[in-house]
């Protein structure tokens, strides 16, 4: 069983779509917020785990113990990935980064999992036998899943999808110098506004080499 990648558009489902493909195939689950948990555990950043509250279970105390003895608490330069591009600024964030991918490589290793988010498939670029799904859907339908999802109203809704794609499209672009939503980095995009949630799965399944 391959590991499997999703990025997605924020409001597209990434989350549930993962959640669920993972859950069908009995394998683990890996998304950002166990990465800003390590992030937080590790004391390298503060805003990565802003509104972050969740307690994560054996995965993340497993691949913490693994990362003992890699020192990622010293500042370090890296791209901040806040948007507009513009020139690299130097940030402590790279600790962050460094222990994001070499969790990501850690959950490859074992051969299987859903990976959700945080530019996984570009972590995994030398693991051919990754497979890399992107969710995407229109504006406007991505504003009324936010809206309903975060409770908020339209315009406050309309702001974070903006701030979110700019970020995630600033953040991939920086770091690895990919364009986040260009198809051709992926095997399979799914339109979830066409796909429910649960069809995605079968898609994706269906997908999978046999």
């Amino acid at each position: 069983m391959p590991v499997i990648t999703i990025a997605r558009e924020f409001g597209a489902g990434g989350e549930t779509v993962g959640h669920l493909l993972a859950d069908r195939l009995g394998v683990e689950y890996l998304d950002g917020k166990i990465v800003d948990e390590a992030a937080r555990r590790l004391k390298v950043t503060t805003d990565v785990v802003e509104n972050y509250d969740e307690r994560t279970g054996g995965l993340l105390d497993r691949l913490l113990r693994q990362l003992a003895t890699v020192d990622f608490s010293t500042p370090q330069d890296v791209a901040a990935w806040t948007p507009p591009y513009g020139d690299l600024a130097w940030d402590p964030r790279k600790s962050v980064l460094a222990v994001t991918q070499e969790i990501i490589r850690r959950q490859a290793e074992t051969g299987n999992g859903v990976i959700v988010g945080r530019g996984a498939g570009y972590v995994l670029l030398d693991h051919p036998e990754v497979h890399r799904g992107f969710l995407r859907a229109p504006f406007e339908f991505r504003v009324k899943a936010i809206m309903e999802s975060r409770q908020l109203d339209e315009a406050a809704a309309r702001k974070y999808l903006k701030g979110r794609d700019a970020n995630s499209a600033a953040y991939i672009k920086q770091v690895y110098g990919h364009d986040w939503q260009h198809p051709s980095h992926y095997d399979l995009v799914i339109d979830t506004s066409r796909v429910p949630h649960r069809q995605a799965v079968e898609v994706i399944l269906a997908s999978l080499p046999k």
